[in-house]
């Protein structure tokens, strides 16, 4: 119905569905998805003469040159340099002392270890494979099925676009025109939310199946531990410490605070003597593999939406939903549906830079606010991390532990269903992502 509608406000032709079909083409085909965007983008621009041929090499520039995404690099950069100087173990003893007190406790604290991790490096695959490798094992051993146990860190690791700092938050602010730093204060209750979602799940589910045990110990005893584990890694909170109060505090910008965290982790690692020279080559090619797959992906993804919006397409869509109906209840529905489907088939950046400007005017006719559509938009997609056919962190995990794919994304419908009434709270309540923002923004 609502494509019917779109169909009938806005004249789409083969300039529209050529594009779109040589897009499903390639991917199918296992074509890099940048490569895709950029294919169907150049033939939408020939096709509909949105934008000169000539003009698309200066338009691919202008769309990566932009101060805000300097900052993308430099958090994949801090999270790699966290691994490999072995501070994410002292973030897993922290959480492990926090949580032994309960059942299920390591559980539990590899799902706290993911929010810590996603607070330095903004990223899900990264969180998803540093804790998956410390994890995963010692969940089995815990008494956890491995499926499991994959599904709990792949869950787990979406915190890493929904915690911030978080790239994605980057990115949306740059296509909106949107202060990355008001975004990561929006998006603090959120992120936390549905953290605590995915505990709350997994201590249900823990309960329901009794996998780990624990939790015998007296106060005395648990103190001690806990004391032990801060004495002996509390120096690794001083990153995500500079980073949040850097950001937070107005005194440094994200891409600052990225810079400074990636030096202060490097010194550590040096004073530590868990980092060499010698491991700068392999850390920086592996940071630079996957900031090469986010920044074409935005370069080729911000000429397809200029074309989009000048075939009108953004304006044809506001028309058609309000067609169907006019009632603000079932629109933010529909655009959550919508928002997880693409999260299920395609990664978050490209669906940012493509959907945002699509469906902002249609959160903008409803009165949604735009803080709150950014973060509901960003959430519902992260929910498309741990659902087929392409949730991100199940490839991951399967990728590290060789497990079934699809066993591992049946043991995540739990996680699935708790993150989508967060989700849905996100949408229908304003405060939860404007609790901590000036007047002006609410």
């Amino acid at each position: 119905m609502l494509w019917n509608q779109l169909e009938q406000t806005v004249e789409l032709g083969w300039d529209f569905y050529g594009p779109v079909l040589l897009f499903v083409l390639l991917v199918a085909l296992a074509v890099p998805v940048w490569a895709a965007i950029g294919a169907s983008a150049i033939l939408m621009l020939m096709w509909s003469g949105a934008l000169p041929l000539s003009l698309v090499g200066e338009s691919l520039f202008h769309g990566i040159d932009h101060f805000a995404l300097t900052a993308v690099p430099l958090f994949i950069l801090t999270g790699d340099v966290l691994v490999r100087t072995g501070l994410s173990r002292k973030f897993l003893d922290v959480a492990e002392a926090l949580t032994q007190f309960a059942k299920g406790g390591f559980g539990s604290a590899t799902v706290l270890v993911c929010g810590m991790f996603a607070a330095i490096s903004g990223s899900d695959a990264a969180g998803a494979a540093a804790v998956g490798r410390m994890t995963i094992d010692r969940l089995v051993e815990s008494g956890y099925p491995r499926p499991y146990a994959c599904a709990l860190v792949a869950a787990g690791a979406c915190t890493g676009i929904l915690i911030p700092p978080s790239i994605a938050y980057i990115i949306i602010g740059l296509v909106l025109g949107i202060s990355a730093s008001t975004l990561f204060l929006a998006a603090v209750i959120p992120g936390l939310a549905i953290l605590v979602s995915i505990l709350a799940t997994n201590i249900i589910m823990n309960r329901l199946n009794g996998w780990e045990g624990g939790g015998n110990m007296s106060a005395g005893e648990y103190f001690s531990r806990l004391g032990k584990a801060l004495k002996s890694g509390w120096y690794a909170f001083i990153v995500p410490g500079i980073i949040f109060y850097g950001i937070f505090s107005g005194r440094l910008t994200p891409t600052e605070a990225g810079a400074t965290a990636v030096v202060v982790t490097i010194f550590m690692g040096f004073f530590l003597k868990t980092l060499k020279l010698s491991d700068f080559p392999a850390m920086l090619v592996s940071s630079a593999k996957v900031n090469g797959v986010i920044l074409p992906i935005i370069a080729f993804s911000l000429p397809l939406a200029q074309a989009l919006a000048i075939m009108g397409v953004p304006q044809g869509f506001v028309a058609a939903a309000t067609g169907v109906s006019d009632e603000p209840w079932v629109l933010i529905l529909m655009m959550v549906g919508i928002l997880i489907a693409a999260g299920c088939v395609m990664e978050t950046t490209p669906n940012i830079v493509i959907l945002a400007p699509i469906l902002k005017p249609l959160a903008d006719n409803i009165g949604m606010n735009e803080i709150q559509f950014c973060i509901m938009m960003i959430t519902a997609l992260g929910v498309g991390f741990i659902t087929p056919p392409l949730g991100l962190n199940l490839f991951v995990v399967s990728g590290i532990t060789g497990e079934s794919i699809l066993k591992i994304a049946y043991r995540a419908v739990p996680f699935v269903l708790f993150m989508l009434i967060v989700t849905l709270m996100i949408a229908y309540i304003p405060g939860i992502s404007t609790a901590f923002l000036p007047d002006i923004y609410k």
